[in-house]
């Protein structure tokens, strides 16, 4: 399993107990604008599942593209567009694991975003909902690339989850995905992008976003 050489992502796997589930947390991700082929990308989602996991709570930090999204903005993932060029399903295929052509109509749980939106609102804030397009990167989208993205019908953009929600429902498992909209895209917000300011609003959000979490565990 390859171990991710991003800032923020410290790269563990972190075991114990929340809410009164038994939760195992992957602390960071490898990318494939890393060198990492699909497979390895996606190695630790297959290994949850393979730990007994039922439900995967995919997180990312995104930037906003659809109006009225803000910096340090919670989106419930609604759909998702895989704009990386490859898949998670790539090659043969084990009818163990699952089937050879995967149903997407639902990848993210409709009962797991409402609870996490009520959840939310138990908690004082708006949980906004959207769909995420994920490309490779490690880039950020030129302005022109956001207004296709935007003509497309993506809410916010960022370079990692689709593969491993792909492998997490080829797998059988339920997944609920929230981002953190950690800034606007290019040509929306003001001056350049940076993951300098991706990490700064990400710890202003910190607090609330494992209030969410925790609130969602609980619930479940």
């Amino acid at each position: 399993m390859p171990l991710s050489a991003v800032s923020g992502h410290a790269g563990n796997f972190v075991v114990g107990g929340r809410g009164g589930k038994r939760v195992v947390v992957m602390q960071g991700r490898a990318h494939l604008y890393e060198g990492h082929a699909a497979y390895d990308v996606t190695f630790g989602v297959r290994l949850l599942a393979w730990l007994g996991a039922k439900t995967l709570i995919v997180t990312n930090a995104a930037g906003g593209i659809a109006p009225g999204l803000r910096a340090g903005d919670l989106m419930a993932i609604s759909d998702q567009m895989n704009l990386t060029g490859t898949s998670s399903l790539l090659g043969s295929n084990d009818e163990q694991l699952g089937p050879r052509f995967l149903d997407m109509t639902a990848a993210f749980d409709a009962k797991l975003i409402g609870l996490a939106t009520s959840v939310a609102a138990d908690q004082g804030f708006e949980l906004k909902r959207g769909v995420y397009a994920g490309l490779l990167g490690p880039a950020y989208e030129t302005p022109a690339e956001v207004r296709m993205l935007r003509t497309l019908g993506a809410d916010a953009v960022g370079m990692s989850t689709v593969l491993e929600v792909l492998a997490a429902r080829h797998m059988g498992m339920r997944v609920l995905g929230i981002s953190c909209i950690s800034n606007l895209a290019a040509g929306i917000g003001d001056g350049p992008l940076s993951h300098e300011d991706v990490e700064k609003t990400a710890g202003r959000v910190r607090s609330r976003f494992e209030s969410l979490l925790s609130g969602v565990l609980g619930a479940m």
